[in-house]
This record gives C-alpha cells, structure tokens and sequence, in this order.
C-alpha cells in the first residue's frame, strides 16, 4: 500500500498557507468542490512539485439503498485522473432518501448520516462499494462516519461491521479516529474494542479532526483544535499498525498557519510507527457470521430504503420519530442538519446573509423546518427565497426588491402571468425540474 505520510486537508482558505508549510506530504481535496479542467492554481502547483493529492467525496451515499449513481461515480472518477491521484475515498453513509424504492418524495440530508450496522445494509453496502470499485480507475477507500444517533437493534458493531465490509470486498478503510470518538461520546462505543476488531492491513489512512462536546454531546465541526483523546486514539492505532498516511482536517474558523503547523508536528509524533500490524478479530467466526453468498440485495434495498426514508423525513421534514429512536438524540440531529444547511447555503450564496443581516439564520432555520431539501444546496436558496418573497418578507421593501432581483437573475425570467410570488413559485419548479 502507497505511504502518504503526513498531510492536510486542502481549502481554497488555506491554499496559500498549505503550499508553504514544511513537512506536507500529501493534501486532500473535496471531490465535489474542483472541476477537473479548471482546477486551482494552488492545486496545480502542488501537483507540479510532486505533491500527492487524494478526491475525497461527500456525496455518493454509498450506504444508502439505492445502488450509487452512474453520474456521481464518472465525476469522482474524473478528479482521481485529472489529478493522478493514488486513490479516491468516500464514507460509509447514506446521503438522500425516498424516491421510487419508497413511492415517496426523494429526501436529501445535506449531510452523512449513519447506516445501520445489520445485515442488510452490510450487503446493500458491500454491493455498492463492488459497483463503485468497478467504476473507478483507482483504489477506494471508505471513511467510518460520526454519528449522533443509534439505530435500534443493531446486529455488528462498528469494527466487525468494517471488517466484514474490508474482507467481502477487499476495499481499503479511511479510519477517522476522531470520528471514533465522537462515537464513544455519543454512543458510548469503546474506540480501543473498534481498533481490536478491524483489520488493519486494509487501512489506506487517517483522518485526524477537533470538535466540541455541548450539553453531553459531542460536534465533530472541523472548526476547532484536535483534542487529546482523539490523538490518544490515533497513537493506539499506530501502536497496532503504522498507518501508510494520517491527515489533518479543518474546514472552517482556521487558525493562523502557525496553529496548523503545531497541529500536524503533534500528529506526526502521535502516528510514529508502531509494530507491524496484528489482526485480533477472528475472520472464520466474522466470515461465517456474515457470508453472503449469491442473492439478490433487493428485498435488503426495499427494507432498508423504507427504514432510511422514515428516519430522514423526521430529520428533515418533521415527520414522527421512527420507533426504537431516541427522540432527544434525534431531535439534536434535525437541528445540526438545519445549522449545517443553513451555513452552507450562506456560502453558496453569501448575499442572502449579507442582505438579511442578522434575520438571515433565524428566517432560514424558520423556512427549513418543514421543508425538506430535494435539490441541491442553491436550489435551496433559491427555494428559501421564493418562500420568503411568497410571505411579503422581510418588512423593508427595498430588502424584498434586493431579493426578487437576486432571484431573478439566478431562476431566469418570471412568467408574465400570474401574481408575482405565484409566478416566482412556478418559475422555481421549473428550474428543478429542468435540473
């Protein structure tokens, strides 16, 4: 397996201040956030100097029940090649839901949400991940995800469940310690037993994170310093195997370079190679437990489309809680996928933030209460919009002006027809139709 050492996630914030750091062996890039023929110039550069960079995607939902579209998977190939990159990494997750397994409408999270660690979703999973790795012209690594919530009975636990997965495939891990964290946290899963039980020779490399706990529950933001415990879990795995490239993750609120340097130096020292790697599950017992044999996943789809279409709609669209759930935990998942789609559309389209002022987050989380998001992130603010003009707000006519403007030249022309909010509505079906 290809060593990569030690590197950092690449943000066009930081792009400067990645280039110069000494010691960076390796950047990581969102799939989803360059263009293969226009990629930045910082990127460039880096490659041109021999400087390894990796795709990671967000928005394939390998864990989700249907089978990973054809057009997600041509574009994660495309960056893998435009950037020769080694390998490419996705998550262990379901992204969207409903649609036509569920005869409901299709549901889309703006975020990675857990799977259930059963049988089903580990065959619905081990079939994605052969269809991804076809399609692919690199090697695929799959990320463990943090999540806030259970789900009720659960058959494998998160190592045997990775193992499984890494031994019925053959695809490589992306081991998030700090997202093993956050687990033990949350779910009061024991990192160390996780350790024991996946098996390290699969493992391409590691994400290393901060967050911060509120109210008993810990944020996995990517916004904050790497604490303690989570390079306590990081020197446990490189004491059981030396990991061929472990990578520091900030997505927003970054730090001085100087920070970020004493960050990496504190991983590097904490990932030092530990012993050859030592395997202590048992792969007869996980084997046997688990074989799959030759079936058809799709009575496991059907269920598990089902059971993910229900837990999405009371997450987003406020529908009752699945039974089994626990309300509070889910009732703090609902609210940070409302934050984090409010955040993101605020920088996909940072004039309604500027032109809403401080009324932007509050009006936002107000629209996206009951309304779920079945496009993308700006077809959601194009939707918020609509919605807010369709209600005569805000007060100051000069904002609302400010607004259908703003929405008019990202919709196209309103219908000449209609009263204005009745065709501003028509005139954003259509766009997402069209799309």
């Amino acid at each position: 397996m290809e060593r990569l050492g030690v590197g950092i996630g690449w943000r066009p914030e930081i792009a400067e201040a990645v280039e110069g750091m000494p010691g960076v062996d390796w950047v990581e890039v969102v799939s989803e956030n360059v263009c293969p023929a226009h990629l930045p110039a910082s990127l460039r550069r880096l490659r041109e100097r021999g400087t390894t960079v990796v795709p990671h995607g967000v928005s394939l939902g390998l864990g989700g029940a249907e089978r990973p579209d054809e057009r997600r998977l041509k574009a994660l190939a495309e960056r893998a090649e435009a950037l020769g990159s080694p390998l490419v990494s996705e998550h262990i997750a379901f992204v969207r839901a409903g649609g036509a397994p569920t005869a409901s409408p299709r549901l889309e999270a703006g975020h990675l949400l857990p799977v259930p660690r059963t049988r089903d979703a580990l065959d619905v999973l081990c079939e994605n991940v052969r269809i991804a790795q076809e399609a692919l012209p690199v090697p695929l690594a799959v990320e463990n995800i943090a999540a806030l919530l259970t789900w009720p009975d659960e058959e494998l636990t998160e190592g045997q469940f990775l193992y499984e997965l890494a031994d019925r495939t053959g695809v490589r891990l992306l081991i998030d310690v700090a997202n093993l964290h956050t687990n033990h946290v949350n779910r009061g899963e024991d990192p160390a037993r996780a350790l024991a039980e996946l098996p390290l020779e699969a493992v391409a490399y590691v994400h290393v994170a901060g967050g911060f706990e509120r109210d008993g529950v810990w944020h996995d933001s990517h916004a904050h310093p790497v604490p303690q415990p989570v390079l306590g879990i990081l020197a446990d795995l490189a004491s059981r195997v030396s990991p061929p490239g472990v990578l520091l993750e900030r997505d927003e609120n970054f730090p001085e370079p100087a920070e970020l340097e004493r960050e990496l130096d504190a991983i590097r020292k904490a990932a030092e190679p530990g012993r050859p790697p030592t395997v202590r599950g048992t792969r007869e017992t996980v084997r046997a437990s688990g074989a799959a044999g030759a079936h058809t996943t799709e009575p496991a789809r059907q269920r598990l489309a089902l059971a993910q279409t229900a837990l999405l709609s009371a997450l987003v669209a406020g529908t009752p809680v699945p039974e089994g759930f626990d309300r509070v935990r889910t009732a703090v998942q609902a609210r940070a996928l409302a934050a984090k789609r409010a955040s993101v559309v605020a920088k996909v389209a940072p004039e309604l933030p500027a032109l809403l002022g401080e009324g932007y987050r509050a009006a936002f989380l107000a629209y996206a209460r009951n309304r779920p998001m079945s496009g993308g992130h700006r077809q959601d603010a194009l939707d918020f919009v609509a919605s807010l003009l369709r209600a005569g707000r805000p007060d100051d006519p000069a904002v609302r002006r400010a607004l259908r403007k703003w929405w008019l030249e990202r919709s196209g022309p309103a219908p000449r027809s209609g009263r204005p909010a009745e065709r501003m509505v028509r005139a954003a079906r259509k766009v997402l139709l069209r799309r």
